[in-house]
């Protein structure tokens, strides 16, 4: 088994992320489960630690640049520091472009975009002291283009860009930086969805399904089976790409 870490994930209470989280601990790392509520981060620690696992809850608001740095201080001393760094840390206000607020489009940009420079720029020296280190930030197929959410799509092709130019930055200091691109997951998020359109949840997924080649939509599981390979020491090679995980091709 590869040696263990300390990884830090954002958005860890549900979904892509709690999933991420749980496989990142069987990969053998200790866990730092990051989420706006610390009581909603409970379910992903206690399966982590239920599994013999390690892994503390840290409640942060993921914009804030105090709140960061108080997490990072909590996580270095629980648990080590933190070498690998997933920012999963994500929300949606969907709304047409003349029916969106102010509020909607800086709510999205501050916790993708401020979020994940805030997250990687407190991670980064650790993995310089260490001379090893790996980020992977979570986009979205959105990023090519989405109807309603031009706050979104802005935001997740941002982290495209940013991804890249972390791994131009900081590849000399054995760091990589990659970015994940989901297509239709099946989480509580696409089921918001789904409610918003007044679609059935289960109608919503089987269309979806018909779209997608490999004919069904993914699952969080499918996520971190790609972030656990980059996040691994053999991915060391491959840094600034946009793995588009979508049961098909995007570009």
């Amino acid at each position: 088994m590869s040696q263990q870490r300390t990884a830090i994930v954002t958005g860890a209470a549900r979904g892509i992320g709690a999933a991420v989280a749980r496989r990142l601990s069987s990969d053998g790392h200790a866990v730092a489960v990051i989420d706006l509520d610390e009581d909603a981060c409970a379910g992903t620690v206690d399966a982590i630690t239920t599994a013999g696992g390690k892994a503390i809850a840290v409640g942060a608001d993921v914009s804030d640049e105090e709140a960061v740095t108080a997490a990072y201080a909590r996580v270095e001393a629980e648990l080590g520091a933190p070498t690998i760094l997933v920012n999963n840390a994500g929300i949606i206000r969907d709304n047409m472009l003349f029916k969106m607020s102010v509020a909607e489009w800086d709510a999205v940009m501050n916790v993708h975009l401020r979020g994940a420079f805030l997250m990687s720029r407190g991670a980064q020296k650790h993995m310089v002291d260490a001379k090893f280190g790996r980020i992977v930030n979570l986009s979205s197929t959105s990023a090519l283009g989405n109807r309603g959410q031009a706050n979104y799509s802005a935001a997740k092709a941002g982290l495209q860009g940013f991804t890249k130019t972390l791994a131009i930055e900081l590849g000399k200091f054995g760091i990589t930086a990659n970015a994940i691109a989901p297509g239709f997951i099946e989480t509580e998020m696409t089921a918001a969805t789904a409610a918003r359109v007044g679609v059935d949840y289960e109608d919503f997924k089987k269309f979806s399904a018909q779209q997608i080649p490999v004919a069904r939509v993914g699952q969080p599981e499918d996520i971190a089976a790609t972030a656990s390979f980059l996040t691994s020491e053999e991915s060391g090679f491959v840094s600034g790409q946009v793995i588009y995980v979508a049961g098909g091709p995007k570009d």
